[in-house]
């Protein structure tokens, strides 16, 4: 089954509409809060089927089925949105780059508008930026961390440091705080990074993307940033914003 989230409009006209299809719960509150901050764009949340909470490959590439993903995507076509998001990072990446494809193509067809997800949505943002090397700041395991890199290093992205803080669940990593994740986020950059990529969408962390790169010196990318970032870039809604994070201001 899926569940529909709260769609939240915070005043003013409202023009894009970027869905998401966002495994269990555990940072969903991202979403309100970039949408708050946007102003005049719809991002309603649609939650998919976790059998299982573990950041471990055989649950994530059941988190990722296709059958999991048709049917929120299905849900996405009745709400009208204007394009699709799987915001799973590591359950596209796992997948692998073709795999990862493939779910993007299977969103694509069930929800009738142009889709992605948060894999490729760090690749696009590290080419807008202009990104070649970057520092990968990983809450999973270090197995799953490592496919990231791999994945990552398939569109021509090196990864200078991998770090892993070795997380098991979502639910858990929801649970970290700003001093937590301004705290492991710096601690794992490296001087020859341009960027430091932070890919899970469990983890909170939309309302510090600019201190986050203030205290980094450098652009932090987080997961559900370049989720929606991507989301509004298939929707066509490309204009700079502040209070977002240097990707955003772009």
């Amino acid at each position: 089954m899926v569940r529909l989230s709260t769609i939240y409009l915070w005043g003013g006209p409202v023009g894009r509409s970027v869905g998401f299809l966002y495994p269990g719960y555990s940072a969903e509150d991202d979403y309100p809060v970039i949408e708050a901050a946007l102003g005049d764009v719809a991002l309603p949340v649609v939650h998919t089927l976790m059998r299982e909470d573990a950041h471990r490959v055989d649950a994530l590439l059941d988190i990722g089925g296709a059958d999991v993903l048709a049917e929120g995507a299905a849900a996405l076509r009745g709400l009208g949105v204007d394009a699709a998001v799987w915001a799973c990072t590591s359950g596209s990446f796992v997948f692998g780059w073709e795999g990862a494809e493939a779910q993007v193509a299977g969103v694509t067809v069930e929800a009738g508008v142009p889709a992605s997800s948060t894999s490729f949505a760090f690749v696009h943002a590290a080419r807008h930026l202009g990104l070649a090397r970057v520092a990968v700041a990983a809450t999973y395991p270090a197995d799953v961390a490592e496919r990231f890199a791999a994945f990552l290093g398939h569109a021509g992205i090196e990864v200078v440091a991998l770090s892993s803080r070795g997380i098991v669940t979502a639910a858990e990593v929801g649970t970290l705080g700003r001093d937590a994740v301004l705290e492991f986020v710096t601690a794992n950059d490296h001087p020859d990074a341009d960027a430091i990529l932070v890919p899970d969408t469990a983890l909170h962390t939309v309302a510090w993307l600019d201190e986050l790169d203030a205290a980094a010196g450098k652009p932090v990318l987080t997961a559900n940033q370049v989720s929606v970032w991507e989301g509004l870039r298939l929707a066509g809604e490309t204009r700079p914003r502040s209070g977002l994070g240097r990707l955003f201001a772009a």
